[in-house]
């Protein structure tokens, strides 16, 4: 029996089988015969006659990746040897130079962003920067995949990646791949121990807590900086960390946040409201679903400013949003990316590897779709303060951010620093310095004790 027979009469079983399973008119698995016979005479005839021989695995690849790319460019088929670089990168670590990319809907490979402290961004890769060449290489025509596949490569291997900024202007950057551990949860900058500096100002204390993607490990963190690793989240008695020590505010950073995983984003919300959805999926073939918030875990009452930008995407605009929709806290900065979209994880049978499918849309409680379609007019979050930054902004402010993350302060306290609020200079990061300006005006209004403007004047500026 020659292997095209064997091809079919397995084919045949296994859409025989499929149909037992899933609803449908006799009319579409008919369809379904129809294109599995088509599938197989193609196969055929390019094996026995195409020009020169081929590869039996590329052809089969071929077929698939041709059948994805009619869908959005999150539906994608993660063949077995990928399925544990794919695992890992789910689990916050990965093997790479540390960028989530995206294509844009005329065929670009677009940085969503460089993950923090990434060989990226250090080499200098930006977010919104398109991807040209790998390695020399043009990537013109390439799906996001073959790209991808492209970048990654052994650990301590180097790899070049032509790009063109925001700004028009063509790079080449030389970076090495690395093991990358994702940090997800950041401070304002470093303590002398080189601990993270969770206070952007220390006189009304006001928190700052940047988010950089949600991996299985981002509410626990954000929950230790907020109440301590032992408190009891259900016994305010027992809260240490920000809240303990007499926290009066906190600015939540989404900017530059790629989203993650759902549940972490979930679990972040609820900790800060006590009641109302948090956020609703339907698709195709998914019935709607609401999340709930509840009561039990819920922190006690703070003002809060979370900020987005253009590159906050999925997860992040979900706990943005949320917290919007439920008046739980003030959205600052630019309209958010608008990936919205939920998909599933879907093995498949014979150790075929795995199938990452779209299969529903996120929905803010205001019954807001998140994702951007295509010709789409309105998507994502849209703040209720809206800041532009040019790209020369920021651009300044990502590496002055860079730069205070990595460098140890000189002190725990803020004193030495001068103030951007009693100052006239330009911030570097008017975002950042408009939350800021805007928490110490809400205290003040709510009669926080203040003993001069000189005690004001302590008020790290915003990088």
């Amino acid at each position: 029996m020659n292997r095209e027979r064997v091809a079919w009469i397995v084919c045949v079983t296994v859409l025989a089988l499929f149909a037992l399973q899933v609803p449908g008119s006799m009319a579409a698995r008919d369809d379904d015969y129809a294109f599995v016979r088509k599938l197989v005479d193609i196969h055929r005839q390019v094996a026995v006659n195409y020009v020169e021989n081929v590869d039996e695995d590329k052809l089969r690849d071929g077929a698939i990746d041709g059948m994805m790319s009619n869908l959005d460019p999150f539906s994608v088929y993660i063949p077995p040897a990928e399925q544990e670089g794919f695992d890992r990168m789910l689990e916050g670590s990965f093997k790479g130079v540390g960028i989530q990319l995206d294509m844009t809907d005329d065929g670009k490979v677009e940085v969503v962003t460089p993950i923090d402290d990434s060989p990226a961004l250090k080499a200098g890769v930006m977010a919104g920067d398109v991807v040209l060449k790998v390695n020399g290489e043009s990537i013109e025509g390439l799906k996001i995949n073959d790209v991808i596949k492209k970048i990654a490569g052994p650990l301590d291997s180097q790899v070049t990646l032509t790009v063109r900024h925001t700004t028009g202007e063509e790079a080449t950057l030389s970076m090495t791949r690395q093991e990358i551990v994702v940090p997800t949860v950041k401070g304002y900058g470093r303590k002398s121990d080189n601990s993270w500096d969770f206070y952007i100002s220390t006189d009304p204390k006001i928190g700052y807590m940047r988010i950089t993607q949600f991996t299985p490990d981002t509410f626990e963190k954000l929950k230790n900086a907020l109440v301590g690793a032992e408190a009891d989240i259900n016994k305010p008695e027992t809260y240490k960390g920000l809240i303990g020590d007499g926290m009066k505010a906190l600015i939540l950073d989404l900017r530059y946040n790629p989203g993650g995983r759902l549940d972490q984003a979930i679990q972040v919300v609820d900790m800060f409201i006590d009641k109302g959805v948090i956020v609703s999926t339907r698709g195709r073939n998914r019935p709607e679903q609401k999340v709930e918030a509840k009561a039990e875990g819920t922190l006690p009452y703070f003002p809060m400013v979370v900020l987005v930008n253009e590159h906050s995407a999925s997860a992040s605009e979900i706990v943005a949003g949320s917290l919007m929709d439920n008046k739980r806290a003030l959205v600052m900065g630019t309209r958010s990316y608008g990936k919205g979209s939920v998909q599933e994880i879907m093995p498949l049978e014979s150790k075929g590897g795995e199938l990452k499918l779209t299969v529903a849309y996120y929905y803010l409680p205001s019954g807001r779709l998140v994702h951007k379609k295509k010709d789409a007019k309105d998507w994502g979050v849209e703040p209720q303060v809206i800041i532009p930054m040019d790209e020369a902004a920021a651009a300044n402010a990502m590496r002055e951010r860079l730069s205070a993350e990595l460098m140890h302060r000189p002190t725990t306290g803020p004193s030495t620093q001068p103030s951007m609020i009693m100052s006239t200079t330009q911030p570097i990061d008017p975002q950042l310095d408009s939350a800021l300006k805007t928490m110490i005006g809400y205290v003040i209004f709510q009669g926080d004790r203040f003993t001069s403007a000189a005690t004001r004047a302590t008020t790290q500026p915003a990088h």
